[in-house]
């Protein structure tokens, strides 16, 4: 008697696919069923994450910024990564947010509006892993809508000095370096902000309903100093925080395509 068919058997997606793009998929997937999927629940039931760690191993598999092109990126089309956030987030979908964050977010900004030493000194260390971002957008009163934000980056000489606070932000603990978004004189600019600067702090946002297996911060920009090279030079306005989250959003869909698969086979099994 023939084994019943997988229900996306009659999708034939895998003839959609390259030999490429199905060994990523394959390989994620195992990561998932082996690392993530044990401890997952474990996880979930304490609030938090070996974030770290699991950034070490997921840069070693070159997800982190595996979309960009250089400076230690895989370079991967777009439906490699849509397919790896698709096997991820059929794990959970605070490890899928944080590769999207990681690299659809902060090291996307930092590769495309960003000065070449901006992205020589930061990305090769987030594609390994060894480093961390998050993406300071959302704000306690306008969501990820910028134009209404509230934090602010102002010159005292050479220096911009900002202040603010951001709320919601994934990594935000656990983060070497936060990019964020603030009002000035000249419309919203992007800042790099490592995250031992002074003035800069950051809270854990305790007994969430969902993605409780995700490092969830607040944010606190008090009279954060930096240097005039802190800005992100190649971008001014809406178009910088709003390109960002475009980026994000196909590894976002793929990875609610992920969540829905393994629902499914849950109720199957």
């Amino acid at each position: 008697m023939a084994a019943p068919l997988h229900p996306f058997d009659l999708y034939d997606i895998d003839s959609l696919l390259t030999e490429e793009h199905r060994a990523i998929r394959d390989t994620v997937r195992r990561y998932v069923d082996d690392r993530i999927k044990p401890e997952v629940a474990d996880w979930f039931e304490a609030g938090e994450i070996p974030a770290r760690e699991l950034a070490r191993e997921m840069g070693a598999l070159g997800l982190l910024g595996m979309h960009l092109e250089g400076y230690g990126c895989a370079g991967t089309d777009a439906t490699a990564y849509g397919l790896a956030c698709l096997e991820l987030e059929a794990g959970d979908s605070g490890i899928r947010s944080l590769v999207s964050v990681t690299g659809s977010l902060a090291m996307f900004a930092i590769h495309a509006y960003g000065s070449e030493e901006q992205r020589q000194q930061w990305l090769p260390g987030m594609a390994t892993g060894e480093l961390l971002g998050c993406f300071g957008l959302t704000e306690a009163d306008h969501g990820s809508n910028p134009s209404g934000m509230r934090t602010t980056a102002k010159r005292d000489g050479d220096d911009w000095v900002l202040d603010g606070t951001k709320m919601w932000i994934t990594n935000g603990t656990v983060a070497d370096v936060a990019v964020v978004w603030a009002q000035t004189d000249d419309g919203i600019r992007g800042f790099i902000v490592p995250t031992d600067t002074p003035g800069f702090s950051a809270s854990a946002i305790h007994k969430k309903m969902s993605l409780r297996a995700s490092v969830t911060a607040e944010l606190v920009l008090d009279g954060v100093r930096l240097p005039a090279d802190a800005m992100l030079p190649n971008v001014r306005g809406l178009k910088g925080p709003l390109g960002c989250l475009s980026e994000a959003r196909f590894g976002i869909i793929f990875g609610a395509m992920g969540a829905a698969r393994d629902c499914l086979e849950t109720a199957i099994d």
